[in-house]
């Protein structure tokens, strides 16, 4: 799951990608997707494709927020949990750093994620 929705963001030229491992610090998931849209229709695009190619593996999200107004869209996979944003709002609410004690894992397109160093 986490492999293709890296890929779809890839694909769909998504900028700042960053994936978390938070299931130490949280119970509600155990990965978290930040990437950075640069319009609306960018941030839709990403998470139409997201959702399309996941859906091809059988996985359907359990929540779908902020698609009308493509600032901030949520996609909530269970065990993945993606958040797109436009720049300014991903400065604004900063999840990279509100999510500073989780490990940061590599995002190869054709690797499973290992950790950083």
């Amino acid at each position: 799951m986490i492999k293709i929705a890296s890929q779809c963001a890839h694909e769909k030229k998504a900028r700042r990608p960053r994936l978390l491992e938070v299931s130490e610090l949280t119970s509600y998931t155990r990965y978290l997707l930040l990437l950075s849209a640069t319009s609306d229709r960018h941030a839709r695009a990403l998470a139409e494709n997201i959702i399309r190619e996941l859906r091809k593996q059988k996985s359907k999200p359990l929540g779908i927020e902020g698609m009308d107004s493509g600032q901030w869209v949520l996609l909530d996979f269970g065990e993945l949990i993606v958040h797109i944003f436009q720049e300014d709002s991903r400065d604004f609410y900063d999840l990279d750093g509100l999510w500073l004690d989780a490990k940061r894992l590599e995002l190869a397109e054709d690797e499973d994620p290992e950790p950083s160093p």
